[in-house]
């Protein structure tokens, strides 16, 4: 069983946040996991050759972005957005184009 690296919370770099998600095929898998909630990679790699898509999620594991983790078979990856909205308040609602609520 494989397991991979993520940073801590508190060692999570805005600059690398910013890259990971400055890639239009990555910005889609963040958008996929927002919407859908943890998905494997293969439902989110819309087709796209596993090489290039082991290199996206690596960026955005190491940039913490993401977690992967093994089920089984499968590498499920879900969207570490409470360890984003604690550090960078706004910053994914911003990215991904979400409504500001209303108090």
């Amino acid at each position: 069983m494989r397991t991979y690296k993520h940073p801590k919370r508190e060692d999570i770099e805005l600059t690398r946040v910013l890259y990971a998600l400055s890639d239009p095929v990555r910005l889609d898998v963040v958008r996929q996991l927002a919407m859908d909630g943890p998905a494997s990679c293969a439902a989110l790699d819309g087709g796209r050759p596993k090489s290039s898509m082991s290199h996206h999620f690596r960026v955005l594991r190491e940039s913490g972005v993401v977690f992967t983790e093994t089920e089984g078979a499968a590498h499920m990856n879900s969207l570490r957005r409470g360890d984003l909205d604690k550090l960078y308040p706004g910053l994914l609602a911003s990215v991904l184009g979400e409504k500001k609520k209303r108090k």
